[in-house]
């Protein structure tokens, strides 16, 4: 069970890409103490059996109960779409779990003026259709249309951003005639908010670029304020743990939170 407001909030992704949710918590919730996992040693989920990713997802929510997370946040969604559900019955009562892909369906379903919908992810949330399947569900008559983009997460981890080599496949995958004529377009990775000014260029800035980070933010703060969970007792604490070392995690992490972070190395899998 829940006890404190004080306790933190526990963040999981593959990799990198869940520090763009991370980020936005710290700037909307200054006051909440963050875990931050990212299981680099398993990068990238999205071409991983759903099992696989199960797996991973459980065993790291696990970790963060025993952190005494009050709230574990799945920032990614390939884990959101495929270990969701399993992930909340393994946590109970001792967490509420909030998966990346919700909050966003939720933001467009509420949404005027939007008619021919694209969403780019990982094979695995993309297999899953579950983007498609919830916005269809919600709001008949919207146009969605999906393609996975699985370069994009090993382009993002090894660094190459805001370059020739990124912009050369941006334009390969966003070119092809699935994503013809859309309006808007749901980033449907945690990972592909750090090329976004990229792909919005893409466009040149005509279609609505969905940012899955700061509507999970928007989310977390309503829930926590909504179950009296939110932290006015103690001074945040900030923790990031991986489960095998990059530079570039060290890279990037610098550049969303504006400062050094202390990274730890944690493989409860070896």
């Amino acid at each position: 069970m829940i006890e404190k407001s004080d306790q933190p909030i526990g963040i999981f992704d593959s990799g990198v890409g869940g520090l763009t949710v991370a980020s936005a918590i710290k700037r909307l919730l200054p006051d909440e103490s963050l875990i931050y996992f990212g299981d680099t040693a398993h990068l990238p989920y999205g071409d991983k059996s759903k099992e696989t990713v199960t797996y991973y997802s459980e065993r790291i929510a696990e970790y963060l109960l025993v952190q005494n997370c009050k709230i574990i946040v799945i920032a990614c969604n390939t884990a959101s779409a495929n270990a969701y559900e399993r992930v909340v019955k393994l946590v109970g009562k001792r967490a509420i779990v909030i998966n990346v892909i919700d909050p966003v369906i939720d933001h467009i379903v509420e949404r005027k003026k939007i008619s021919n919908i694209g969403v780019i992810g990982t094979k695995g949330t993309i297999n899953s259709a579950t983007y498609e399947k919830k916005i269809t569900e919600r709001k008949s008559g919207l146009r969605v249309v999906s393609m996975a983009t699985p370069l994009f997460v090993p382009m993002i981890e090894e660094g190459f951003i805001f370059d020739d080599i990124s912009n050369a496949i941006i334009r390969s995958y966003l070119s092809k005639d699935q994503l013809k004529d859309i309006d808007t377009l749901i980033l449907g990775c945690t990972h592909y908010p750090i090329i976004k000014n990229q792909i919005s260029k893409f466009y040149n800035f005509r279609v609505d670029v969905i940012d899955s980070s700061k509507i999970v933010a928007i989310y977390l703060r309503d829930v926590l304020l909504r179950n009296q969970l939110n932290n006015d007792k103690n001074e945040p604490t900030y923790s990031f743990y991986v489960s095998d070392y990059t530079d570039f995690f060290k890279t990037i992490s610098k550049l969303f939170f504006e400062e050094d972070i202390e990274l730890k190395k944690l493989n409860f899998w070896s």
